[in-house]
């Protein structure tokens, strides 16, 4: 392979994990909250509890591709893309159908995460970085199995917000 195109393409897959390392802090800053908010939903708090573990579990795998290739994370990313998915989940406390926003654009997320592992995916293979491989394909494969989830869930979830809704209550009451 051409050595400048290799040079190219490195640096591309390192953004590509930088940005994944920032993505997956942006979707904790969102989990978390939104499983203080939703006791009467016991299932949706067990399952983001779960993918919050996964979640932490990506980004050590993402922090270890980055120093295998002798790279680090970038703090400021980081930072910026957790005050911004903070900033979503405080707009979604607010609403009164917080439950079905939260679904909605955990299901969306998860999707762009999937789209963003692929990605990276590609990149590893493209550029010769095998050793990035599995870890990636089990952040992809994790990502895969929560959307597959918040999918499936969605009917259950909307029916119970309007049983709620029809008995005065909340997602947190």
């Amino acid at each position: 392979m051409d050595t400048d195109v290799n040079s190219e393409t490195r640096s591309i897959f390192i953004v590509g994990l930088r940005n994944a390392h920032a993505m997956e802090n942006q979707a904790l800053s969102i989990m978390k909250p939104q499983v203080k908010r939703i006791e009467n939903y016991p299932q949706v708090a067990d399952r983001l509890q779960q993918h919050i573990t996964e979640t932490e579990g990506q980004i050590a795998r993402l922090e270890s591709i980055l120093d295998g290739l002798g790279e680090n994370h970038s703090t400021l990313k980081d930072t910026a893309m957790s005050m911004v998915g903070s900033m979503a989940a405080m707009g979604h406390s607010v609403a009164g159908d917080e439950i079905l926003k939260n679904s909605f654009a955990n299901f969306a997320f998860e999707n762009y995460e999937i789209a963003a592992y692929n990605s990276l995916l590609v990149l590893a293979e493209a550029g010769g970085f095998s050793q990035a491989t599995n870890s990636l394909q089990q952040n992809l494969s994790e990502e895969e199995k929560m959307a597959d989830w918040l999918k499936q869930n969605l009917r259950a979830v909307t029916l119970q917000y309007a049983r709620l809704r029809e008995a005065g209550e909340t997602a947190k009451s």
